[in-house]
């Protein structure tokens, strides 16, 4: 037997194969989506890109427009946080009802399968229905309903992100360690004791790492559905881009990164402290 033939992946025809399929099926998709690269290095488009970013420099710190700020990003936070509360109300009981790894009619000693499938397809098409919509429609939706304000764009979030959340949820908790779970079923425990004491240890960190991943997600997206009226520092950005004011628009931005920052490190608190 000769070396090379020892040495040789096996694998690497497939891999190739694979690359190849990948090609032929991304660069269509690149050329339908009109994606040039080379136009952001045009240098007519370079001078128009850095007349753009002049405009925001210097970033307005006057003492008037910082209050505003100030109560826009309180706005924001209380729409993403207040958001994703009643998201986990909906995500918690319909995540729980779609686990198989929880379902007392699969693997415990009962005889209405036919009924938990049913309630489990009613629920997986609600998560369907719930996150399948974006936020920015709910909230145009909503803000016809309840008026221009931040309640429109909680009740946004709250229920794409409950959509959202139920999935995750689930796919969690399957991904984990089931055994002890199933074990608590099968000796007569109900869902929500195996919930608990069988795969919330376990699953405890990645699922507060993702809930808190979601909530940075919500305040991103208060900026957009602060467009369409929905309150916080996204209409306050609507407003300065309208006045074509972009300083105020740049102190905007770096709160805004300062939000994200926050989550980020609130998610590495949280991490430590469930490790």
């Amino acid at each position: 037997m000769q070396f090379s033939d020892i040495s040789r992946d096996p694998t690497a025809p497939y891999r190739l194969i694979g690359i190849l399929l990948a090609i032929c099926i991304i660069w269509p998709m690149l050329q339908l989506a009109q994606f040039e690269p080379l136009l952001l290095l045009d240098p007519k488009n370079l001078r128009v890109m850095g007349d753009f970013l002049v405009q925001f420099f210097p970033p307005n710190v006057q003492v008037e427009f910082l209050s505003l700020v100030t109560k826009a990003t309180i706005e924001t936070l209380a729409m993403a946080t207040a958001g994703i509360v009643l998201a986990m109300v909906i995500a918690i009981p319909l995540g729980l009802i779609i686990s198989y790894s929880l379902s007392i009619s699969r693997i415990g000693p009962t005889s209405d399968h036919q009924f938990a499938q049913a309630i489990r397809f009613i629920a997986r098409a609600l998560i369907l229905v719930l996150r399948g919509i974006p936020e920015i429609v709910w909230a145009l939706l909503l803000v016809r309903v309840f008026g221009l304000g931040v309640i429109a764009g909680v009740l946004a979030i709250a229920i794409t992100y409950g959509g959202m959340l139920a999935k995750v949820y689930s796919e969690i908790l399957e991904s984990g360690n089931t055994l002890p779970a199933r074990a608590i079923i099968l000796s007569g425990g109900g869902r929500i004791a195996s919930f608990l004491y069988g795969l919330l240890p376990g699953s405890a960190q990645e699922l507060a790492s993702y809930t808190v991943y979601r909530w940075e997600c919500a305040v991103r997206a208060s900026v957009v559905m602060g467009f369409v009226g929905a309150g916080g520092l996204g209409q306050l950005m609507d407003q300065s881009m309208k006045m074509l004011n972009g300083g105020e628009v740049s102190t905007i931005l770096v709160v805004f990164l300062g939000l994200v920052l926050l989550a980020d490190y609130i998610s590495l608190v949280i991490r430590k402290q469930l490790a």
